[in-house]
This record gives C-alpha cells, structure tokens and sequence, in this order.
C-alpha cells in the first residue's frame, strides 16, 4: 500500500490550508480553543460552519448529485486532519455526517428536497432520538410509541442523553410503531421540527460542569407520517445505516492526532523539576511515544479501508473498529494531558470558557478546559455504543466468531 501523497493530494492539501488560514480568524480560533465538551461554543462554531457551507465544504462527505464537493476519500481524509491539526471549531455533525446520509439513501424525493438543502447551508441543526432512561445501548428495547391516528403519528415518551437538543431545530427519533413480533422489527425512524408542540427540554448538568446533553419528553407530539424515513416498522435497518456513520466512518484518528500534537507541545512547556522539561522525562517520553505509535496504527487501519470506501461502500462493522480504538485512545491522550499539566489543571473556571472574556485565568492556556475535556470524554467508551458493543460487533461481523 502507497502511503504518499500524489502530485494532485499534495495540491489539494496546500488548497485547504491556505482556506484555512484566509478564513479561521482570530475569534473563531479562541472559540475552539475554549471548547471543553463534544461541541464548540454556538458563536464560532456557526461562524465557521457558514464559512464551509459558503465554499461548499460543509458537507464534504457527500456526493456531488446531493450538492458536495465530490472529494474522494483521501482527499476526505487531509481536509479532516488539516482541520484537526489546525484546530477548527468542533460542529454539529448529526445533520451532516448522520441524518443526512440516511435520508440520501432512504428518503423520499420530497424528503431529499426538504431536507438536504437545510443541511448544507448549516441552517437546520439536528439532534438524536435514541437512548432512553430503560434502552441505551440495548437500543431494540426502546418504548417511545408512536400511535397512528390518521395521516400522523402521536407520539409519547422520553429520550434522554440528547446532545443538543436545547438548541436543535429537528430531531431524527426512533419510535416503537408495534408492540408485535420480535423488539427490533416494531421501530419507526421519524424525523420532526423541535418546537412541535407537546416537546419538553430539560438539561442534563455533567460532572465535567458543560450543558451538551439533556431528556426530551414528548406529550401527545403529533408527527406528520410523511416524516417517517422508510417504511413503517422497519427504522432499525436505517437506524444501523445511521450508527455506521456515528460510529466514526474511517475518520477518527485526526482529532487524535492532532491531540497526540498538543500534548507533546504541552510536555515542552511544562517543568519536570531540576531545571528540566517534561518532555525530557523517560517515563513521560515512553508514554508520548506509546500514543504516537497507537495513534499511527489506527491510522494505518483506517486507510487501509480508503479503498473500499472508494469504490463507494459503507464503512460497515469495521467502523465499530475505528470507533472502539479512536475512543480509547482519545481517553488515554486527554489523561496525560491532565498530568502533563498536573495541578493547573485542577481549578473549575467556567467563565474562562466563554470567548472574549477578560477573567485571570489559572491554568496556562493550553490548560484552561484540559480538566473539562477529561471529564467530559470519559463517555467516549459509552455513547454511539459502548466498548463492549463494539467489540461484540467486531466479534461477530469482522472475525465471525
């Protein structure tokens, strides 16, 4: 396998860093540096989705007949970790990466219609109708019911786990539409505007001290079945064409990368007494090496996959793969980096998150959200299916034991 760049990729990656430094201003930069969860704050992060979806490549995954720029998928691969390395705002990517795609493949051409345009001008924001309080990742045990009455559905029931759902336009939900025959073949895949009547929001206040995730309750929530993608009762085959997308395709490893990168500049800045720098220690050097080296492997994996997808495949099971190592990887990187930066990472200093602010901060500024990250990642493992999940996938599809 050809690991090098051609004439054409290495054009194509000086294109997207000279957009990169044309269009990541100042302010958008500080917005996601201060990020401390899944997702940068609304103002840069909106601010730079617009600056994608004016150049056409918000939704760069997507084919040109839907209104993408067509990349192949190494092209896909080094304007992700460009951006990664970079340091590029962390959007919304359930319309994009997501529901999108499902409708692409199951929607009718009115859904296509009222749909993808949203997306790829960064208007709609979506979050996602899955887990709730009795089914997470035994997700076939869901009871959210959708009732037919007519030409709707009335649905009732509670989501929980909804990243965010306080400021989403629309939802893609699963509902149970049958109570009949096995759990998996009772699920309808609905999609509804958030201001419905009947929807309530409440937040879900984490440890790591972030607002990303929150319950929706729905009261009687009358949804038109014209929004159901698919037929009635058979949303769980959209639902694992949708997870194959949330699971991380074969582009994981660049946010990782770029991670791996900070933590060794962070080693050179911080002391490791005597005059010495922690990057100079050996125990620090051999765990640095151990994550460049782990971090190397997933990359060779994922594009390993480069040609399948190419062909115009599904990523499949192997996603679970780049999913289950990205996420555990992506943990062991943002633990040492909270001992690299050792005690400044402790202090709480939300204020210091928001943009713009004049606050004093504590921790250096590699270190201001580095204890909000850690906490806030350790769901890493546990949503879009935990690691046992996956490697029950793995198991069963990729070694078919």
């Amino acid at each position: 396998m050809d690991m090098n760049l051609s004439p054409e990729d290495l054009a194509f990656r000086d294109e997207v860093r000279t957009f990169l430094d044309a269009k990541l201003t100042d302010e958008i930069r500080e917005g996601a540096r201060l990020t401390p969860s899944v997702r940068s704050p609304m103002g840069p992060s909106r601010a730079w989705g617009k600056a994608l979806a004016d150049k056409g490549w918000l939704c760069h995954a997507w084919p040109a007949e839907y209104g993408g720029p067509g990349w192949n998928v190494v092209q896909r691969y080094i304007f992700e970790l460009e951006c990664a390395l970079a340091g590029t705002p962390v959007l919304n990517h359930m319309g994009r990466k997501m529901v999108g795609p499902v409708v692409m493949k199951y929607g009718t051409q009115a859904q296509k219609d009222e749909y993808l345009p949203g997306i790829l001008s960064d208007e709609l924001i979506w979050c996602q109708g899955y887990s709730e309080p009795g089914a997470g990742s035994d997700l076939a045990s869901l009871q959210t019911s959708a009732v037919s009455d007519g030409d709707d559905y009335i649905i009732n029931g509670s989501k929980i786990w909804t990243t965010g759902a306080h400021q989403a336009d629309h939802i893609f939900c699963l509902v149970r539409t049958s109570t009949e025959g096995k759990r998996q073949e009772g699920i309808s895949f609905v999609l509804f505007p958030m201001e419905s009547p009947g929807i309530t929001v409440k937040p879900i206040l984490t440890f790591a001290g972030d607002h990303d995730f929150n319950q929706v309750f729905f009261d009687n929530v009358r949804v038109p079945k014209a929004n159901r993608i698919g037929d009635e009762n058979k949303g769980w085959t959209v639902a694992k064409y949708l997870l194959e997308f949330e699971r991380g395709g074969v582009f994981y490893s660049p946010q990782v990368r770029a991670g791996v990168e900070k933590l060794a500049y962070i080693a050179g800045q911080e002391p490791a007494g005597g005059g010495a720098k922690l990057i100079d220690d050996p125990g620090f050097r051999r765990k640095l090496a151990d994550l460049e080296i782990q971090v190397s492997a997933a990359e060779m994996s994922e594009q390993r996959v480069m040609s399948t997808l190419s062909q115009g495949q599904n990523p499949g099971a192997a996603s679970s793969i780049f999913k289950l190592r990205g996420s555990e990887i992506y943990q062991d990187m943002l633990e040492a980096t909270m001992k690299a930066i050792a005690y400044y990472a402790a202090p709480y200093q939300p204020e210091a998150y928001i943009p713009g602010n004049n606050v004093d901060a504590i921790a250096p500024e590699y270190g201001i959200v580095a204890s909000s990250q850690y906490f806030n990642q350790r769901a890493a493992t546990i949503y879009a299916g935990s690691s046992e999940v996956q490697r029950t996938i793995i198991a069963k599809h990729v070694l078919g034991l």
